[in-house]
């Protein structure tokens, strides 16, 4: 079973508080990158750059909201 589905299955995981904040860090470099990339989009020209730019955004935040919704999931653990 994936993460995902545990999630969505009403399981909590129990994570340390350095691997919460590694998984913080990486929702906001995901969040900052989107950002990035969709204001490059204004700069692109071809009909096919713009559709792989804005798939790749909608990637990335998509991943991020992924990443919340598992630390949404979790408590973090007393010991780490």
């Amino acid at each position: 079973m994936c993460v995902d589905e545990a999630a969505s299955r009403g399981h909590e995981f129990e994570i340390g508080i350095r691997f919460r904040r590694m998984m913080e860090e990486r929702i906001a470099r995901l969040e900052r990158n989107a950002t990035g990339d969709e204001a490059m989009v204004e700069r692109l020209e071809n009909g096919d750059h713009i559709r792989r730019q804005l798939r790749l955004v909608a990637a990335q935040r998509e991943e991020a909201q992924r990443v919340r919704r598992f630390l949404d999931q979790c408590r973090i653990r007393a010991v780490d």
